[in-house]
């Protein structure tokens, strides 16, 4: 691609060298402030006044530079009585006021959305002052050269803080107006193609997820011989199994097991994708800390474990190690000859369907209490435990194939969003110079 003809330092160590004829300003000198409604997530409502609030500016479908339906929750319409010096003017920049990575420091929405919409809690607004084409300024804020300027004037540890006085510290590059519509048109055009790919490919990713939770479905309550004679199970979230599949109480099957914890024992944790492995394994979202270690039990590699209380949401499977884990854990061993991971996988079916949440009603957000004594009375199907080995093989050989192209697809993704980051990076500060040809 072709650069300019002549450059100068800009002064800026993230920036580095910019256009000779490019000006060089402070944010502050551009912009006014605003702030968003003093409101919490009771206020929303399922119609009203369109809001946009932290969190949808840190979501993965904001593009920065655009504020699309999908981004906006809504208030009561009583708000415009009380709180109108709320409302967004076209062309407002609107950034979230806290971020919990540093990455999402300088995260931003640009308002071009039709219709009255609110600033949201913890949120800053930027009003542009006399910026003739300030979509420009939309992209500049999505680079990383622009970004990094933010990233070096926050503080925080757990959660970074983003102010008006931090965004008055960062410059602004200043092209002229011909320029600033060149790069905008380019970058329009060039970043739509990006983004259709991307969607095509996440399109492929929601397939391949249906597709393995259809394999994993069919084969653990239909198996897998697609000329097997069939019957009514009589148990409501399967309906039709092979007629040599009896039922029994899952009592019948499975017994639970009480443990004493060992000096050495790691934390187990039972995670919502039926991953059950040692905390150091993967520290990550998606499971609650105990502060102290009461009533911990002892968990052995090849557990059936069921978390009591997100079992409803797929926390259920067979633990990978040794360890011990909290007491909303259900741990259990066949009584017999049960293969478990057919039995976690059959579980985390039952959980999909939902059946699992409608036999209690949700002691708290999102969750519901599973206890042993409800999952012992539950009928499960029984079948000769050669088929169950088959079954389990046939899911595994099924699923790999699947993340394989999954990842591939997500690698793509991946590929895709970088030469978008780098492409806007390069464009905006004028390392290379793009026409409308």
């Amino acid at each position: 691609m072709k650069q300019y003809n002549e450059y100068k330092d800009s002064g800026v160590k993230w920036i580095g060298e910019i256009p000779s004829h490019w000006g060089i300003e402070s944010f502050g000198r551009h912009f006014s402030y605003g702030k968003g409604l003093l409101i919490t997530k009771a206020d929303l409502k399922e119609d009203g006044v369109a809001v946009i609030s932290y969190g949808q500016i840190h979501a993965k479908i904001n593009t920065g530079t655009t504020l699309s339906e999908a981004l906006t929750r809504r208030v009561d319409s009583s708000f415009l009585e009380t709180n109108s010096q709320c409302l967004l003017q076209k062309n407002d920049f609107i950034f979230a006021d806290t971020s919990e990575d540093i990455n999402g420091c300088g995260n931003c929405c640009f308002n071009d959305y039709d219709g009255l919409i609110f600033a949201g809690y913890h949120t800053v607004v930027a009003q542009p002052n006399n910026l003739q084409y300030p979509k420009y300024y939309a992209y500049l804020i999505q680079s990383n050269a622009w970004k990094l300027q933010i990233q070096t004037l926050v503080n925080g540890v757990k959660v970074y803080s983003i102010n008006k006085g931090i965004l008055k510290k960062s410059s602004l590059l200043i092209p002229t107006i011909s320029e600033q519509q060149t790069i905008v048109s380019y970058l329009d055009t060039k970043v739509s193609k990006i983004d259709n790919y991307i969607a095509t490919a996440e399109k492929k990713i929601a397939a391949l997820d249906e597709l393995k939770q259809v394999t994993i479905a069919d084969a653990v309550t239909h198996g897998i011989n697609p000329n097997a004679p069939m019957k009514d199970s009589g148990i409501p979230w399967i309906g039709m199994v092979p007629k040599h599949w009896i039922k029994l109480r899952a009592k019948n099957i499975f017994k639970r097991q009480f443990r004493e914890v060992r000096e050495n024992d790691d934390i187990v944790t039972c995670f919502r994708d039926g991953q059950v492995t040692l905390r150091k394994n993967r520290r990550t979202e998606g499971f609650t800390e105990s502060l102290k270690e009461i009533g911990y039990q002892g968990i052995r590699k090849g557990d059936l474990i069921l978390h009591q209380m997100d079992a409803f949401a797929g926390s259920i499977g067979v633990s990978d190690s040794d360890g011990k884990g909290t007491p909303v854990y259900i741990c259990c061993l066949p009584k017999g000859e049960s293969n478990v991971y057919y039995y976690a996988y059959l579980l985390r079916e039952m959980a999909r369907t939902g059946f699992i949440k409608s036999l209690y009603r949700g002691i708290r957000e999102r969750s519901s209490d599973f206890r042993f004594e409800t999952f012992a009375v539950q009928w499960l199907p029984v079948l000769p435990l050669s088929e169950q080995n088959e079954i389990v093989a046939y899911i595994d050989r099924k699923i790999t194939q699947i993340e394989k192209m999954r990842a591939s697809e997500l690698a793509q993704i991946e590929k895709l969003k970088e030469y978008k980051q780098r492409l806007i990076s390069d464009v905006v500060t004028g390392k290379v110079k793009v026409t409308n040809d």
